[in-house]
């Protein structure tokens, strides 16, 4: 009973270990060729091959075993065996075109090359293996052959065409490339968005110019496919030739009687490259041609509004009869559609346009006071236009009646961001007016906020209040600069900026010089002169690279370069030497997401 035992036991093991080597083989004969003992690797993947036959991987593996072995011989013998053995694996041809190319004999491998392509079954497999062969052998033109000889196949010129457009990509042929994506395209219309980032990363002007052509002549010959027009206005976009953008966008939304969302996608495109006239013709076209059945009919008519406003205000390029008209279309779309949480924002730019633009503080503050009438609005929505209209109170002078807003909404949202966003105004105005420990205090617990611009706003300001107090025998300086930054505030620039030169006068290189350099270039920015105030920040980042404004002028630099003048290299050159010169900074994960996403990572 005990021997029967042990044999049992005994096979056991030598089964257990049998199946252990054989699931090592493979791993191990991959570590043998990786370390170049390709006798030992050769050894196992011919014992691999011949257990699997069918197995490509292994048997060419050690074909290439003998070939760095220089055994030709052998491997040419192996091959030919094969061969027989399954006459109909085009593979098989080209992979002894490859022997026979190693061994110099080009003619011979070139014989092989194109038995294989010639003797093609139709059967897309095997076309995609052998066209994937020679393409990691690096030889596109056979590649090409292949896949032209599989369209010949299937009498079909789109099944390969997406293998012909990256062939031709790789050889840097762009006519037949864009020829053979766009057949790609017909075959798969939901790769539009790969296949357009594609030509994004690799088509040059003249690339482009051939991208045109072609989608012009297949719109002729194909005039129902909304494919090429769809192309086409995302080309003019490339070229920020919105005019013609939104002439395709709108030729496809009515050829399908669409609710006009890609017009006014392009709309918004191109607002925000401020091609306002041609975002006006977009959004004008939902609410003129689509009417209110669309739903982005009120969308539209807000678009228009803001717009109209930012073509106005932007640059300061204006008169008052300007700002009169479009103040009468922010009243007429009220009384279209009333007060609500949904015209809630509209109110707001209203007020604003008043306040700002129009210097009416006291129409602004009406407008508002307006909309805190309406109880049906959103309590959230509610909070956000006492916020407003406790800055504007401040604004006008009117100090009591701006915290006194700012306290309700603090003590209605408590810990909630508006209750903190409340608090936070309430600590800036304490600031603002001198009271520098009391303002101190608040911002000190507003460090630990849940936003991370209120937080980071907080620290700055507690920071700056900490450098700057207790330098001198008195905080007058101190009281100056706050003035001066709730005069910016208030908009009375020409203030703010009398305000620095007569500390400048008073107290001759005080240690708040850069924050002075600050102040001058966020005005630079109100006034839109955004070249100027760069030059400001650069020179608080190289005068005062240790200093608290360093960091906040290097991404002030960053944003206008990446928001305003779409320099995106700039940008991108401002926010790495944030991150990598000021890594502590509270700016520094804002500046590498930033870098990353110009860079054009995926996040």
């Amino acid at each position: 009973m005990m021997r029967q035992y042990f044999l049992f036991l005994f096979t056991l093991i030598a089964v257990f270990s049998a199946v252990t080597l054989s699931a090592q083989d493979p791993r191990l004969a991959v570590q043998y060729m990786q370390d170049r003992e390709f006798e030992k690797a050769a050894e196992l993947f011919k014992i691999l091959s011949e257990k699997q036959p069918g197995n490509t991987y292994y048997l060419n593996q050690y074909l290439e075993c003998l070939m760095q072995m220089e055994d030709y011989n052998l491997a040419e013998q192996t091959l030919e065996r094969e061969i027989k053995r399954r006459p109909n694996d085009m593979e098989l041809y080209a992979t002894y075109g490859g022997l026979l190319e190693r061994m110099g004999k080009g003619d011979l491998a070139e014989k092989q090359y194109q038995k294989a392509i010639k003797n093609l079954p139709t059967d897309r497999v095997s076309i995609m293996k052998l066209g994937s062969s020679f393409t990691k052998a690096n030889k596109y033109d056979l590649a090409i052959e292949v896949y032209e000889e599989g369209e010949k196949l299937f009498k079909d010129d789109r099944p390969f065409s997406y293998n012909l457009a990256d062939l031709y990509r790789r050889k840097g042929e762009a006519s037949p490339m864009i020829y053979h994506y766009l057949n790609s395209l017909e075959r798969s219309p939901s790769s539009i968005k790969t296949i357009q980032n594609i030509f994004q990363r690799y088509l040059d002007e003249e690339g482009f110019k051939e991208l045109q052509k072609q989608l012009f002549k297949r719109m002729q010959t194909d005039q129902d496919n909304v494919l090429y027009p769809e192309m086409l206005a995302w080309l003019f976009t490339q070229k920020k030739d919105f005019r013609n953008a939104i002439r395709q966008v709108k030729a496809i939304d009515q050829r399908i009687n669409d609710d006009g969302q890609r017009v006014f996608n392009m709309g918004q495109t191109a607002l925000y490259e401020k091609d306002y006239d041609n975002a006006i013709v977009a959004f004008n076209y939902i609410i003129e041609d689509k009417g209110r059945s669309s739903r982005y009919y009120i969308e539209a008519k807000k678009a228009v509004l803001a717009t109209r406003r930012q073509k106005i205000t932007d640059g300061f390029q204006y008169d008052v009869e300007d700002l009169k008209v479009l103040e009468k279309e922010y009243q007429d779309f009220l009384e279209e559609f009333g007060y609500s949480s949904l015209t809630a924002e509209i109110v707001k730019e209203l007020a604003e346009l008043q306040a700002f633009y129009m210097n009416d503080m006291e129409s602004g503050i009406e407008t508002l006071e307006e909309l805190l009438k309406y109880r049906a609005i959103r309590r959230d929505v509610l909070a956000k236009a006492k916020l407003k209209l406790g800055d504007y109170y401040l604004m006008s002078g009117d100090r009591w009646e701006a915290t006194l807003l700012y306290s309700q909404v603090d003590k209605d949202f408590g810990d909630e961001i508006l209750g903190q966003e409340a608090r936070f105004r309430n600590a800036r105005l304490s600031y603002f007016v001198g009271d520098f420990e009391w303002a101190q205090s608040l911002f000190d617990i507003l460090k630990a906020s849940t936003s991370r611009f209120i937080a980071n706003d907080a620290i700055d300001l507690s920071v700056f209040i900490t450098d700057n107090l207790g330098l001198d025998t008195t905080a007058v300086p101190l009281g100056m600069y706050a003035e001066a930054e709730m005069l910016l505030f208030q908009n009375d620039i020409d203030g703010a900026l009398a305000l620095v030169q007569d500390l400048r006068t008073e107290f001759p290189n005080h240690k708040l010089e850069d924050d002075i350099l600050y102040l001058e270039a966020r005005v630079f920015e109100k006034r839109h002169l955004y070249e100027d105030a760069i030059k400001k920040y650069r020179e608080i980042v190289d005068e005062y690279p240790e200093g608290i404004r360093a960091d906040n002028a290097l991404f002030a630099i960053g944003r206008l370069y990446e928001e305003q003048l779409k320099d995106y290299e700039k940008a991108r050159a401002a926010y790495e030497e944030l991150f990598m010169e000021y890594n502590n900074s509270t700016y520094s994960i804002d500046a590498r997401k930033r870098y990353r996403i110009l860079r054009g990572d995926n996040i």
